[in-house]
């Protein structure tokens, strides 16, 4: 809007409402020594309030003393944080930004811990004091309303707690529908300025990052109603999300990838069974373009914290998928968002909301991002411990999965033990060894846990396959990992003593942590184990295990697999040794020997489908074959 029709626009207010417009002097004559002072945060910062604020006291050193500044978050400047306004301002933060980091930790500002749920009620019941809210508006409409626009958070709150609340008026606010209405007689001054929106660009997104993208995006189904925050995971996240369907959206803040997913049809909202088919969240922090799709536009809600954050208002959505990023994690399952050690680096934000209620909500699940190392991959994320003085932002109980570049861990009613092994298989590969030993030494792990570090000991996901077995059942094998000993016990446990005894061609029964370490830890590039995978996600159980070794001197390897007695004659058997035929191929074999029971008719069976020339040798009742492959 141009300049001379903004100001024209407004001179039918400032004839009704006179008082409203004076002079800035006179609107900051009124902040008083000791009051607190409320900013609206996020990109709804009134980036020309606060600096008018800064140049009245500059011009007026002495008018006021000790005011709080009070915010949620800060993007924009802070000016106030600066040591020349140490006797004037005093600096207290809900949640840690860039522009206010050094000064809390350098003791010259404040931090207040605490989820955003609870914010407005802190505001509500004078917790929290405020006695001025600086706050940016769009234009009045002809009701004379005027719209918080992109941040109605705790903006809302702190306008009807505030003895005096003054509103710059931007043209470049939009009008968003939801909680984010005020009247103008409830604004005490108003300045008019027409500047830029704050606007937060797309962060650059790595390989890694990308990586993490996908296989948080494996988790979410068609039709889930998702919460996703802010930076370069969330933003993966999102951008691997085009080929579902159905999305909802309820969360704290809304940003450019989920407007854009909007835009295409991705989101739409239309299996949410609250608020059917409007995107909630309560605040937004994006480009110019994604302010532009939010005005006016009726299928956006913006509301205040003590709803999107409410926990019972989370659980009450069926299929909550919160997704959250964390800074480090131990092998326990604790893990912090807030802090680094003693630094405080961000703040509780609505981790603990969302994620406590989405594990309330009907097949709801909670999701834990972390890229595995920071500082140039020098520093892992996954720690034996969090570090001292760190805050325990998500305790044992409130993770489910954790998901790296290097795959994803379920936690849900894992051990200790079971914890720290799925924890150290999504690590990165070359803190995988210092993880086991520190493990063994805090009695987390089997103290005779074995590894293989390296290349040799990386785990080949792209080994990973889905068949169809004669059944038409889908399937999907696997390279077994280092986190599967207590599934592989399961699965051979379940077998019967025959199938037991035609596997191993032994009467041992028993399979004690010392044999399945022969299962799991594998040097890849000498040997192969594969599992048949069923159940659902959060269950697994293995029904088939299929594995060679190598013999370099003949450049063969033998063979031999297994299945589960009542999953026996489905194909799963016969799917197992033809991908293990082809993995070996690949690598240049010659062919496989196995030793099969003269009786056990039904591995017999399977072998001679496999296309191989067969030779054969009986020894003790025992056949010894060799499986030439045909080229």
């Amino acid at each position: 809007m141009k300049p001379e029709i903004f100001l024209e626009y407004l001179d039918g207010f400032k004839k009704a409402y006179p008082e409203k417009f004076v002079s800035e002097d006179e609107i900051f004559s009124h902040i008083r020594r000791g009051d607190h002072i409320f900013v609206a945060s996020g990109c709804g910062e009134p980036q020309y309030l606060v600096q008018a604020m800064t140049r009245y006291i500059e011009s007026n050193p002495k008018a006021f003393f000790d005011a709080e500044i009070i915010h949620i978050y800060s993007l924009g400047l802070a000016p106030y944080t600066g040591a020349k306004y140490k006797a004037n301002f005093r600096h207290n933060s809900f949640f840690i930004g860039n522009s206010t980091r050094d000064s809390v930790n350098a003791g010259m500002a404040d931090y207040t811990p605490i989820s955003l749920s609870q914010l407005p009620a802190l505001l509500s019941s004078g917790v929290v004091r405020i006695d001025v809210a600086l706050i940016q508006t769009s234009l009045p409409d002809e009701h004379h309303y005027l719209s918080l626009g992109v941040s109605v958070d705790i903006v809302k709150a702190a306008t009807e707690k505030a003895k005096i609340v003054i509103a710059q008026i931007n043209p470049n606010m939009p009008r968003i529908h939801g909680d984010g209405f005020i009247h103008i007689k409830d604004v005490d001054f108003i300045v008019p300025y027409d500047e830029p929106l704050l606007e937060v660009s797309k962060t650059p997104t790595s390989d890694a990052i990308k990586t993490i993208g996908k296989n948080v995006a494996s988790l979410i189904q068609d039709g889930d109603t998702i919460q996703v925050g802010w930076g370069g995971l969330p933003n993966a996240v999102m951008a691997s999300l085009y080929n579902k369907k159905n999305l909802g959206v309820h969360t704290e803040l809304l940003s450019d990838g989920l407007v854009y997913l909007i835009k295409t049809g991705i989101i739409d909202n239309s299996r949410k069974t609250i608020d059917h088919g409007k995107t909630v969240a309560a605040f937004c922090m994006g480009t110019r373009e994604t302010y532009d799709f939010l005005d006016n536009n009726p299928s956006i809600s913006l509301r205040t914290l003590d709803y999107t954050n409410n926990q019972l208002i989370i659980a009450r959505i069926e299929n909550m998928v919160a997704i959250n990023s964390a800074l480090e994690i131990d092998l326990s399952g604790q893990a912090t968002s807030e802090s680094i050690g003693g630094i405080f680096y961000s703040g509780i934000g609505g981790h603990q909301d969302f994620m406590r209620g989405a594990l309330l909500s009907k097949n709801g699940k909670t999701i834990l991002t972390l890229k595995s190392t920071s500082r140039n991959e020098t520093v892992s994320r996954i720690v034996p411990a969090l570090r001292e003085q760190a805050g325990v932002t998500l305790n044992r109980s409130d993770v489910r999965y954790l998901v790296t570049e290097y795959g994803i861990a379920y936690l849900h009613g894992k051990n200790i033990r079971e914890r720290a092994m799925s924890l150290i298989a999504v690590a990165h590969p070359k803190f995988r060894p210092w993880l086991i030993e520190e493990a063994k030494k805090r009695g987390l792990i089997f103290k005779d846990q074995a590894f293989i570090p390296g290349k040799k000991g990386d785990y080949p996901e792209d080994l990973e396959t889905y068949v169809t077995t004669k059944t038409g059942r889908q399937i999907f094998i696997r390279p077994v990992k280092i986190s599967d000993e207590d599934l592989l016990k399961d699965f051979f446990y379940s077998l019967s003593d025959k199938s037991i005894e035609r596997r191993f061609i032994s009467s041992r029964k028993d399979m004690p942590h010392e044999r399945l370490q022969n299962f799991v830890i594998i040097d890849y590039t000498k040997e192969l184990v594969l599992v048949v995978i069923a159940g659902d996600r959060d269950n697994p159980i293995i029904v088939g295990v299929g594995q060679y070794g190598i013999d370099e001197g003949t450049h063969t390897a033998e063979v031999a697999f297994a299945v589960r007695d009542d999953q026996q004659n489905s194909g799963i058997g016969f799917e197992l040794l033809k991908y293990l035929t082809y993995l070996a191929k690949r690598q240049g074999l010659l062919g496989f020997t196995a030793e099969v029971l003269v009786e056990n008719k039904p591995m017999l069976h399977v072998f001679e489908k496999g296309g191989f020339d067969i030779k054969r040798k009986v020894d003790s009742g025992v056949y010894e074959l060799t499986l030439k492959f045909k080229t």
